[in-house]
């Protein structure tokens, strides 16, 4: 099974760069987009049904913001819209699909880069989100939790990292959480396979940063350690470009 997670800043913008034509060509069995910033009835939902996904979105109740979108070869068991948390869910940061008994997350996580409020309002949703997790692990062992978290969790992951100090996505108790979730039983399914630097999934639109690979690692398919026999790669798929971001790739037996 291929999933990828996709970032797409706008999914009727990205479509209008071809990204349909991309996804007939990538073909993934499952493919998480964040921050759709659409309602369903703003998106032509029909071509890519046409290539065979059902077709799963959960939007802001705020127009042109946020929202997550999951599609699917397999029509899933199960759907899940939000974390029941009314401030979270009304931005659609969330939601779960239950494939036999596999279940896959897709979230986009807040950004903190606008001032302290919306800084604390992501440290919220970590905690948040956490919990979710931890409440979910007690009916459904095999987990997949993809999307734009907004953080760097290592140096490596950045560019120039001394530069970066007191940066949102690159604080010290953001990096804390990333690590804490690992360890709570999660593994980061790109540096199974990769762990060489300099490997992004986003880039400022500012001072030329994609074409000088100044970029972050923000994009993450973390995945239960129950499946970590099941893995069979992961990729950065860094020459996309319908985004800021780039799709991020996970192959599961």
């Amino acid at each position: 099974m291929k999933i990828i997670s996709y970032n797409v800043n706008g999914i009727r913008a990205a479509m209008a760069k071809g990204l349909v034509d991309w996804l007939i060509t990538e073909n993934p069995d499952v493919i998480s987009f964040q921050e759709i910033k659409a309602l369903p009835e703003q998106i032509d939902i029909s071509q890519f049904e046409k290539l065979g996904y059902y077709a799963n979105l959960f939007s802001a109740q705020k127009k042109g913001y946020s929202g997550v979108a999951t599609f699917s070869k397999v029509k899933p068991s199960n759907i899940e819209y939000g974390i029941g948390v009314d401030c979270f869910d009304s931005e659609g940061r969330l939601i779960r699909v239950d494939i036999g008994d596999l279940t896959l997350i897709n979230s986009y996580f807040p950004s903190g880069s606008s001032g302290d409020e919306r800084q604390d309002f992501k440290m919220e949703y970590l905690q948040a989100i956490q919990n979710y997790i931890t409440k979910l692990k007690q009916t459904r062992s095999k987990i997949i939790l993809s999307g734009d978290y907004n953080i760097c969790h290592k140096p490596i992951d950045i560019n120039h990292p001394e530069r970066q100090t007191g940066v949102s996505g690159f604080l010290p108790e953001e990096r804390e959480w990333v690590t804490k979730f690992i360890d709570s039983g999660f593994i980061d399914s790109f540096r199974v396979f990769d762990q060489s630097p300099e490997k992004y999934s986003w880039w400022s639109y500012r001072q030329n940063s994609r074409e000088k690979n100044f970029g972050w690692r923000i994009d993450y398919h973390m995945v239960s350690e129950s499946l970590r026999n099941n893995l069979k790669g992961a990729s950065i798929l860094a020459n996309v470009v319908h985004s800021d971001h780039c799709p991020v790739v996970v192959e599961i037996e």
